[in-house]
């Protein structure tokens, strides 16, 4: 029987739904207030068996297209459809039925369709219009939840009630349930993690598991390696964007089809792109990135969220990062004109000042974090803006913001609010914004008092590893300690990370942090004495990014890129110096891509980088030129020859490809020094045991560095715990050694008395250190504490 004949469109329910849309637009408040009601409505969505669709759809008016012309598409894969499978041809069934229409919205009413499961692949669908020769042209659903084979292939359609319905952690939610909305507060610290480098497996399900080990070992009080202590004492766990991004530029597609009357062949291929998370073409944003599902279910994601909400002793929350700023260029294919307000930086602005693309934009954030997440960083949030044709100006949509802080979510019966972080570096873009910017826009004009931003230190450009950094930062450190409550601190992250592998290593590098250029940059984002300053002295909620304390590699990872891939690389090229030594290199495993291509050592790869960087500038990125030199180079460069345009994008692949594999947390467990990790997760423990060190610094608190310099920059933080207890803590962040001095004798006033007792050591401080006179070196830290009834009267 047909696929037709299996199906029936229910006329009268859709044009009920587009009478009841004509209605909202005509009695809303405003057009935006309409379209904030639609588009609860939009997508596919299944009730009952009965599977309703709903599109926004203005290009059909744009091109004068008549309802006789339009669509719903419905394709039925064969039930031994495999999504894992890494490539395979299948036949789906295909059958076209009616939608109703008013203005720019169409509704289509479905009985018989296949929802997707856990366990059973659904029916994809699209919305498809004929054209004046008989064409057919494809309109992608933009708040699909499922999506197989990427964000420019058919949706699933998926039974997200039966999704939530499963739920493990419903107590957790449940437990909360009091005034309506619950209102999610920030959390002591976070672990920042791109899932696919925090496992092995690089997907949501490998990441589960990684938890899931940890929950029966902590439960089981098991003892704990190095690579275990990287994921615990956190309090929430933040994930890089989990959202469909952009595909191969030059293909392959991971949908092909080849037409044949009421079936279609489509060549289907596993999405495997790789990607640092943000290169988003925001159609999708409501799912999960197909790359990142092991079995193809966006249900991977719950999982986790369950794992991490029922996680012994203390419940971790879950924070999402969410990309609405910009768009990649690619999103120009996947969604209709009127989304975008013109080219930028990063592809394509946002069209916030329209009613339904402003809608539909807050109607994906709800769908997602409507999958359990506690709390939302909103990426790049001074990119935000409209054009003032009155004033011929660019302005921050604050407004638009503050809508993105008041949806409210629905979880296993609990409507609640989640916390708010913005990471909002206005007037960033403007040249002096590293000296221009408050970093406090947001937090002063919103509503709730515990919206977040990240803070100074942690925003993109920071180098820890450059001599008089900690200095030259001294006065941004004097703003967190009256404003950092609500910010977001620490120094390793995504951004800050991948910034420093970028910087050119003649500068004034701090060879006190390591023997290599590798030592250095990894001790600098995972140095024992800033992260004592962070954890001990700061106010905020401190961050640390996985791959930066676990000493793995991090970059700009995209493979996708065909038309700018070589320069991409080009401008990563130094990394090379700063992340991988000759033995890294050698080790099998690594940059096997790369000698394949000929670039057999370091030594080879190096050269090639040296000409290539210089080429790209010289040349205005000309791609048949830079060839040409290259093949001119004497001695020869390693690699194929002749060097070609499409030999270049071959290489560029090959590093990206290899440099995603080799950044991958997993190559670091084997060196991970247990002393470290060991003094990471105490120092986690001590700030989680004491969250009011979160606040402001108080009229008794100080905060100064040890004077006379003397060559070194050494900080020193007293702390007023709310019971009269004391935190002392003294920090060697870079320069010559002290010499010999006790750390309680020095003056500062609130530390006479005794009573003190050394809370933390930093690995190179014995443990039989108790006290007494010492000789801080770059990077060593002492915490002291105090209890109330010891503190002098």
């Amino acid at each position: 029987m047909p696929l037709s004949a299996l199906l029936t469109a229910n006329m009268d329910k859709a044009t009920a739904l587009t009478t009841w849309s004509e209605h909202v637009m005509n009695t809303a408040a405003t057009r935006f207030d309409g379209e904030m009601q639609i588009a609860r409505k939009l997508g596919g969505q299944v009730s009952d068996g009965v599977a309703t669709f709903g599109f926004w759809t203005p290009e059909l008016l744009d091109h004068g297209v008549s309802d006789g012309d339009i669509f719903l598409e419905v394709l039925r894969a064969p039930d031994t459809l495999d999504l894992c499978r890494a490539h395979q041809d299948v036949t789906f069934e295909r059958a076209y039925l009616p939608v109703a229409r008013h203005e720019a919205h169409c509704f289509a009413v479905v009985e018989g369709m296949r929802a997707g499961t856990r366990d059973q692949v659904g029916d994809f669908y699209a919305l498809v219009w004929r054209d004046a020769e008989g064409t057919w042209r494809r309109i992608l659903d933009p708040l699909a939840m499922s999506l197989p084979y990427g964000a420019f292939a058919p949706a699933e359609l998926y039974d997200v009630a039966a999704m939530q319905a499963g739920r493990k952690d419903a107590a957790y939610f449940d437990a909360l349930k009091g005034d309506a909305p619950h209102k999610f507060g920030p959390p002591t610290n976070i672990l920042q993690v791109h899932v696919p480098s925090a496992t092995a497996g690089g997907t949501l399900a490998s990441l589960t598991r990684q938890f899931k080990r940890l929950a029966e070992r902590v439960t089981a009080g098991l003892p704990l390696d190095p690579s275990d202590q990287l994921f615990l004492g956190y309090d929430s766990v933040q994930l890089l964007p989990v959202e469909p991004t952009t595909v191969y530029e030059a293909g392959p597609d991971f949908w092909t089809e080849t037409p044949d009357g009421d079936s279609v062949t489509v060549s289907l291929m596993r999405p495997d792109t790789t990607n640092w998370g943000y290169d988003v073409v925001i159609s999708g944003m409501a799912t999960v990135n197909p790359v990142l599902l092991e079995t193809g279910r966006p249900d991977e994601l719950i999982d986790l969220i369950e794992v991490l909400h029922t996680f012994p002793e203390k419940p971790k929350t879950v924070v999402f990062d969410v990309v609405y700023g910009h768009s990649d260029n690619q999103g120009l294919r996947a969604l209709n004109s009127h989304f975008f307000a013109g080219p930028n930086m990063y592809g394509q602005n946002l069209d916030y000042r329209n009613p339904a693309v402003r809608a539909i934009l807050l109607e994906m954030q709800r769908r997602k974090v409507n999958f359990g997440a506690d709390g939302v960083r909103i990426d790049g949030a001074q990119d935000f803006k409209w054009w003032d044709a009155a004033a011929q100006t660019l302005r921050h949509d604050d407004e638009y913001l503050q809508s993105m802080a008041d949806l409210e979510q629905e979880v296993a019966g609990l409507t609640y609010r989640p916390w708010m972080v913005f990471e909002d570096g206005r007037p960033w873009p403007q040249e002096d914004w590293e000296l221009s910017s408050t970093y406090r826009s947001v937090i002063e004009m919103q509503k709730d008092d515990d919206v977040f931003q990240w803070g100074p230190l942690t925003f993109a450009h920071n180098t820890p590893f450059l001599y008089t950094f900690w200095l030259s930062k001294y006065w941004r450190i004097r703003e967190i300690l009256s404003h950092g409550s609500n910010w977001i601190s620490g120094t390793s992250n995504h951004d800050t990370l991948r910034r420093g592998t970028q910087v050119d290593t003649k500068l004034n590098i701090n060879t006190r942090l390591g023997d290599t250029r590798m030592e250095i940059l990894d001790k600098a984002y995972d140095n024992p004495a800033v992260s004592m300053l962070t954890y001990a002295a700061l106010p905020g909620v401190p961050m640390d990014f996985l791959n930066a304390t676990a000493r793995a590699s991090w970059g700009f990872i995209r493979n996708q890129d065909d038309k700018y891939g070589v320069k991409v690389v080009a401008e990563e090229a130094i990394s090379l110096k700063w992340q991988v030594d000759e033995y890294s290199y050698s080790v099998p495993a690594n940059f096997a891509r790369l000698k394949e291509l000929g670039y057999e050592t370091r030594e080879d790869l190096a050269r090639f980088f040296e000409f290539l960087p210089a080429l790209v500038e010289v040349t205005d990125y000309n791609l048949e030129e830079i060839a040409t030199l290259l093949n001119a180079v004497e001695p020869p460069l390693a690699g194929p020859h002749p060097f070609t345009v499409d030999g270049l994008k071959r290489i560029a692949r090959a590093w990206m490809d290899d440099m995603h594999s080799y950044c991958n947390v997993s190559n670091s467990f084997t060196t991970l020094d247990p002393n470290q990790t060991d003094y990471m997760l105490r120092l986690r423990e001590f700030r989680r045991a004491r969250p009011w060190l979160r606040d402001n610094f108080g009229s008794r608190d100080q905060f100064d560095y040890m004077q006379p310099l003397d060559g070194r920059v050494v900080f020193t933080s007293l702390r007023h715990a709310p019971d009269g207890g004391q935190v002392y803590s003294i920090m060697h962040l870079e320069g010559g050694p002290t010499g010999e001095f006790d750390p309680l004798r020095i003056g500062l006033p609130g530390l006479d008395g005794f009573g003190w007792e050394v809370a933390l050591r930093t690995p190179n401080i014995g443990s039989d250190y108790v006290g007494g006179p010492i000789t801080l070196h770059d990077s060593i830290g002492l915490v002291f504490t105090r209890t109330a009834d010891k503190v002098p009267g």
